[in-house]
């Protein structure tokens, strides 16, 4: 039957969710929800597209270069978002290789407002972010922070450092060509100021965050970057995702910080 998952494997989560008595099976690929019909509970399919109307069967897209636990964090996250689990209750899920079993941590409330933004446009930036923690820019480690949303609000709280070299372009992050530019320019200093559509608003952004001021509550160690990304989201209803030089990937929301990952190391 190919690569995918196999037959066996959905049929023993099937049967796992069944002898717990569990809410939720999660599939770690894109498959034919048919093949899941006698589940009897919420199926969730992580793949390409998202699509959550229907009752049962719910589509949820997430980077696949992300590291497997920080899948299952963001898919506790949504889990509870949608009311299919409480905190303390556990879901089964199946990847090609393995089934597991994920209990939802209190902490993961925290995470619930990744599934609030444009998913399309925040995959699409964090795929890059992704590429440029591993990559660099002609192998040099590149630092950089992608604020997305609440535009308006977001220029009010920051100022150019350098002329804005997206005025006046509709350069949007969901072209595909427009990859190489934002890792072109990922190399100035500043921020990128993304709307909620994808375009690109401006680069080279200075974000205006006094953190004593707007009291974050942030895990200690984070340097100066990872702050100006958290307190954006605190002044604002954007969401930021930063990359750090040595390669360490943040997404913050509401000043809290919802996922941390450094694709150079294995976890």
């Amino acid at each position: 039957m190919g690569r995918g998952i196999p037959e066996v494997l959905i049929n023993s989560a099937i049967g796992i969710v069944k002898e717990l008595g569990g809410k939720a099976l999660v599939i770690l690929e894109d498959i034919d929800p048919e093949r899941l019909r006698d589940a009897g509970v919420t199926i969730v399919i992580v793949g390409s597209s998202f699509d959550v109307e229907e009752e049962m069967v719910k589509r949820v897209s997430i980077p696949q270069n992300l590291d497997l636990n920080n899948i299952l964090n963001l898919i506790s996250a949504f889990l509870i978002e949608h009311n299919i689990l409480g905190e303390g209750e556990s879901f089964v899920y199946v990847t090609r290789e393995m089934i597991g079993i994920k209990t939802v941590k209190k902490s993961i409330s925290a995470m619930r407002g990744f599934f609030a933004q444009n998913q399309s446009v925040l995959q699409r930036l964090l795929e890059i972010t992704i590429e440029l923690s591993v990559e660099g820019r002609e192998g040099t480690p590149v630092g950089t922070i992608f604020v997305i949303g609440d535009t308006r609000r977001v220029l009010r709280h920051s100022h150019q450092l350098i002329p804005n070299p997206f005025k006046g372009h509709k350069v949007n992050v969901l072209d595909r060509n427009s990859k190489e530019i934002i890792k072109e320019f990922a190399q100035l200093d500043g921020a990128f100021i993304v709307r909620d559509d994808g375009r690109i608003a401006a680069a080279g952004r200075y974000l205006e965050v006094e953190p004593k001021v707007i009291d974050l509550m942030l895990p200690p160690g984070l340097g100066s970057r990872h702050i100006a990304a958290a307190g954006i989201t605190k002044l604002t209803r954007a969401m930021a995702i930063s990359l750090s030089e040595s390669g360490t990937i943040r997404i913050f929301k509401n000043g809290l910080m919802l996922l941390e990952y450094n694709p150079r190391i294995r976890y």
